[in-house]
């Protein structure tokens, strides 16, 4: 199984090089720092992964 991992949109305006990846890895979610992607990752159900993003949404920036 080849899996796709995807950075935002956001980052690929070069301003920034903080970025996150994430992958849809059956029914979990995987993020991985895209600067070290060989050091592994964190799987994160769905239901856990958009509590993730609503809280970095809420958070602002």
């Amino acid at each position: 199984m080849t899996v796709l991992w995807r950075k935002s949109s956001h980052s690929s305006d070069g301003t920034t090089s903080q970025c996150v990846e994430v992958a849809r890895l059956g029914c979990f979610v995987g993020v991985r720092d895209s600067q070290r992607p060989g050091h592994g990752h964190i799987m994160l159900t769905r239901e856990g992964f958009n509590v993730l993003i609503q809280e970095i949404k809420d958070a602002g920036p």
